[in-house]
């Protein structure tokens, strides 16, 4: 039977209407339900069942409602299209609303045939949804088939969130715990590359010569590469094996030339020049060797990177951009500013007189190994370095290292013992050390009598727990307290597991022992670490939230290592940093800090504590010489500027050899004047300059200037137009609402301008639709659930964006009530109205249409067929027969009318009955207005692509006919209400 139906009209069948889909065949019709998604579609065989043409029904007259119909219904539809007709066919089925500034890496991207782009703005702008965007456009588009995106293991399980939660991406996987799982799955020679189109790869995994081999040869033509930095080297350098190994990978992925590539990092240019040329060799080879300086060479570089800071995008489309009107001015979530406090503590006289004891015993083995060159002297310093970091961590984890065999003492030379001593007791910037290194390292090392004198300051220093003994933990309690007290929720950074373990017993409430701790009954205080894996890292977080998001005076605290400094977001829960142990390097306080002060943070400003101990030698010195001068370049710059690992340990080695070597004997003067502080602060302090200098040349050598503001905002007010603006979506979410039943509160502080809403009054259909979105829990206790202007919101709370899921599930409910006339009870949105207002002078009738569009869209894989939907708002004066159309802008307008008088029942009636009795003199203005739409949606492709012909060639958008009614709302001047309709 040949096929009789064109993509996009309208047929009946199994009794509900369909839309008719482009992959339709002679003897089958693929179909998605009208008004349903892609997860509703079905092939329906015509010469097996009865299959009719279709048109939309007409609205019946007696279906009337409010003056607030229209809009409602208009946004219900709105919000439920998943494939807009624009050019930017995934925005419409993702479940975030991309800020402007995140629209330009996309604008990018859709310019290139093949995606290569090294994405590097600064920490919390949205690196993760700006390759999110490009990922699911190309996947949308057809233009890839299968994404991978590699990172660190520790990061997979978020990303698996992002791409599932925001953007319907479903991702597998891909770890060492992982693979023998999925392998057992797999069919004979099958590789699970191939059968999983989705995936998501630990770097470390695949990059061994076991693993890689496979990868490369069933790799998909998707990439994203997170924190890219780490996966290329200087050519003159001594990086190590890991990095090497990861290059070679990359190399091979990225030879390809087919294959989009995403290069992910926030830090491209550590330094190193030949470095960073080797990342932008990945992206494209010519890169890794043209003049960046030239114009033609900032050009090319323009075409394939990005990197703006903060202050770049925190208030973007505005006057200052070129623009005419601040109309589609966006004001970035991020907090305004760090608050910076330097609390001090000193140590108890117990305290002190270990500490003296510890030092005197580590100065006795430095010395007696002698030259620092040998394995016994590189030993004997690793294992000092130990003792002295953990006994100003904690009493537990000095305990424990002073317990402890040194890693370096089992080392059969100087070079294997800095390789395993270093690890431990540096604060390496590198990501990628941050697994397991949060340990407590040890300090014995086998020496004649090491071990009794060890035990006995083991045993000394366990002695030690509690405030009574220990001022460092009882100056936490007094800054927790003052924080808890302002309503903030802190985290507490610590070095060292036994640290954060012994906190979180001091600190926390024991429901079995019924032992309070000092921050109260309504604090839940739990520790994250190393021993947790990535994903019960983020469990436990989750669980500390609930705890304490069931009473609105409870607070928060969570204790954590290093192992949470990079890539987790937690600026949901949390919004002030406790740096309870100095870092020595002063990059990892801005990682750990740049947790909670990102993109999302609803508090305008993140608190931040560094303790540091004025008396035990050490933190004053690494506060004063790395940590303060790291804020001051922050703050001269307006950007971080990273710190080498090898400046910032000779730094601390030569403070760590004046407080071994050198007494405590004017202090001040000794370590200051040391010619080995000199030299290697010297050295610091240059480098610093330099890569200070680099940065500040960079904001203009690298300034994103291939896509101009006026750009960006005249796709942002298209994709508005088309899909909704926010204003929208929360005047009918709050109409909706409250006409179902709900129950509307505001929301206190810091969220004042949000509100929450209790559903349990709400048709069950709704609640149903509800609750596995928000949670279950929350529907059957009717729990308030927040809706938020910020679109970054946590599990349990809804966005005020078309996109969010809580929103979605609202608007369906919405829609398919005013479809359906029989369906029981509230229904807010109806197909018909009559309004009599003061708003006009003349009748004037506003019409709902939905268009479906016909698109055939070129790709360098060949033509493309797709169906899309639009709603769009049309208006007259006077007759149908006679009608005079009004603009868009004066037809949007109606949807503020509002009545001035009630409108008889059986007028409205007979009023609407005579319009819907001649609307088909208007089939042919709304059939033109159509066919303008598709060549409008034409333009549109072929700008945003407008850097290649090859990608619009062939490009057609022809709308299907004809268009679908679903609303008619009549105004009526006050006079005329009780008036005849001619």
């Amino acid at each position: 039977m040949a096929l009789t139906y064109s993509a996009g009209s309208l047929v009946t069948a199994r009794g509900r209407e369909w839309v008719v889909l482009p992959e339709s065949a002679q003897d089958m019709l693929v179909l998605r339900p009208l008004g349903g998604s892609d997860d509703d579609i079905a092939a329906v065989f015509p010469a097996f069942e009865d299959v009719k043409g279709a048109e939309f029904a007409v609205p019946e007259p007696s279906d009337l409602g409010d003056q607030r119909a229209a809009g409602l219904l208009r946004t219900a539809l709105r919000i439920g299209f998943r494939s807009g007709a624009g050019p930017f066919r995934s925005l419409a089925g993702i479940a975030v609303e991309p800020r402007a500034y995140q629209l330009v890496p996309l604008l990018m991207a859709l310019r290139q045939q093949t995606v290569r782009m090294l994405i590097s703005d600064d920490v919390g702008i949205g690196k993760t949804i700006e390759a999110g965007l490009i990922a699911s456009e190309l996947l949308a588009q057809g233009e890839a088939t299968g994404l991978a995106v590699l990172c660190a293991p520790a990061l997979a399980e978020q990303w698996q969130a992002e791409l599932r939660g925001k953007f319907g991406i479903d991702a597998e996987l891909v770890l060492a715990s992982t693979v023998s799982r999925l392998e057992r799955g797999l069919d004979l020679g099958q590789s699970l590359f191939d059968k999983y189109p989705h995936v998501i790869v630990s770097t470390d995994f695949i990059k061994s010569t076991r693993h890689r081999d496979d990868f490369v040869r069933h790799c998909p033509d998707l990439v994203i590469v997170d924190e890219a930095h780490s996966c290329v080297a200087a050519d003159d350098t001594s990086a190590g094996a890991q990095n090497q190994l990861r290059h070679e990978l990359l190399k091979r992925v990225a030879a390809d030339t087919e294959r989009h590539l995403l290069l992910v990092t926030a830090t491209p240019h550590s330094g190193k020049e030949s470095a960073f040329r080797n990342l932008l060799g990945l992206v494209k080879p010519e890169l890794a060797r043209v003049d960046l300086d030239s114009e033609s060479g900032r050009s090319l570089l323009a075409r394939h990177f990005v990197a703006r800071k903060r202050a770049d995008v925190r208030r973007y489309l505005t006057k200052e951009d070129g623009l005419g009107d601040d109309s589609l001015a966006e004001k970035t979530a991020f907090p305004s500013d760090r608050y910076f406090k330097d609390e001090t503590y000193k140590l108890a006289p117990a305290y002190r007189a270990l500490l003296d004891d510890a030092i005197a015993y580590a100065s006795e083995r430095v010395e007696a190994a002698g030259s620092q060159g040998n394995r016994e002297a590189r030993i004997a310093w690793w294992s000092a370095i130990a003792l002295l970091r953990s006994l100003v961590s904690s009493p537990r984890a000095a305990a424990q290292t002073l317990r402890t065999r040194s890693a370096a003492a089992v080392a059969a030379s100087a070079e294997e013992a800095d390789r395993l001593g270093a690890p431990l007791t540096s604060d390496s910037a590198d990501s990628d050390t941050l697994e397991g290194m949060d340990v407590a390292p040890g300090a014995e090392t086998e020496e004649e009598n090491a071990g009794s004198r060890l035990a006995e300051l083991a045993a000394r220093a366990a002695a030690l727990e509690g405030p009574e003994q220990d001022l460092k933990l009882k100056a936490l309690v007094k800054h927790l307290k003052a924080l808890l007290a302002d309503g903030h929720n802190p985290i507490v950074f610590c070095r060292y597991i036994p640290t954060a373990e012994y906190l979180a017993d001091q600190l926390g409430n024991d429901p079995e022992t019924k032992k309070r701790g000092p921050l109260g009954a309504k604090t839940v205080v739990k520790a994250v670490t190393g021993t947790l894996s990535p994903q019960q890292r983020i469990e436990r977080i989750e669980e500390l939230a609930a705890e304490a998001g069931d009473d609105a005076a409870a607070r928060r605290v969570l204790i954590a290592t290093d192992c949470l400094s990079e890539g987790v977001n937690l600026q949901h829960h949390f919004d002030a940093v406790v740096h309870y142990d100095l870092a020595w390097n002063p990059t990892r306080h801005d990682q750990r800090e740049g947790r909670v002060d990102r993109y999302g943070q609803k508090r305008d400003q993140v608190r931040v504590i560094t303790l540091y101990g004025d008396d035990n030698g050490i933190d004053g010195k690494v506060l004063e010489v790395l940590i303060k001068k790291h804020r001051q370049i922050k703050k001269d710059l307006g950007i971080s500027v990273s710190v080498p690992d090898e400046m910032s340990t000779g730094v601390t080695d030569a403070i760590v050899e004046w407080l071994l070597l050198r007494g405590r004997e004017g202090e001040q003067q000794a370590l200051f004047g040391s010619e080995s502080f000199q030299q290697s602060f010297g050295d610091l302090e240059q480098d610093w300059n330099s890569a200070a200098e680099r940065e500040k040349a960079s904001r203009s050598r690298f300034a994103q200037r291939s896509i101009h503001p006026e750009e960006v905002a005249r796709e942002v007010a298209s994709v508005r137009e088309a899909l909704g603006s926010a204003g929208e979506i929360e005047t009918f979410v709050r109409e909706s609402l409250g006409a179902l039943g709900g129950v509307l509160r505001a929301a206190g502080a810091p969220y004042a301008e949000d509100f929450t809403a209790q559903v349990g009054g709400t048709p069950a259909g709704l609640r149903d639709a509800l609750a596995p979105v928000v949670g279950a829990e929350i529907i059957e206790k009717d729990r308030p659930i927040p809706f938020r202007h910020d679109p970054a919101v946590a599990r349990g709370e809804a966005a005020l964006v078309r996109t969010d899921p809580v929103v979605g599930a609202l608007a369906g409910h919405v829609l398919n009530a005013a479809l359906d006339k029989e369906a029981e009870g509230v229904r807010p949105a109806r197909r018909c109205g009559v309004v009599t207002t003061d708003a006009v002078a003349t009748r004037t009738t506003l019409l709902l249409v939905r268009y479906r569009f016909h698109l055939t869209l070129p790709s360098r894989t060949g033509e493309r067929q797709l169906v899309a939907e639009d709603a769009r708002l049309l208006a007259f004066k006077g007759a149908p027969q006679n009608a005079e159309w009004l603009t868009q802008e004066e037809a949007v307008g109606l949807l503020d009318a509002t009545a001035t008088e009630n409108t008889p029942a059986d007028f409205g009636e007979r009023t609407m009955t005579r319009i819907l009795g001649r609307l088909d003199t208007v089939t042919g203005h709304l059939e033109s207005y159509g066919d303008e739409l598709a060549a409008d949606l034409a333009d549109s492709h072929r700008r945003v692509r407008r850097a290649s012909d090859e990608i619009v060639r062939g490009l057609r958008i022809t709308a299907q006919k004809p268009a679908d009614v679903l609303g008619v709302y009549v105004y009526l001047p006050a006079a005329a209400s009780g008036e005849a309709v001619a």
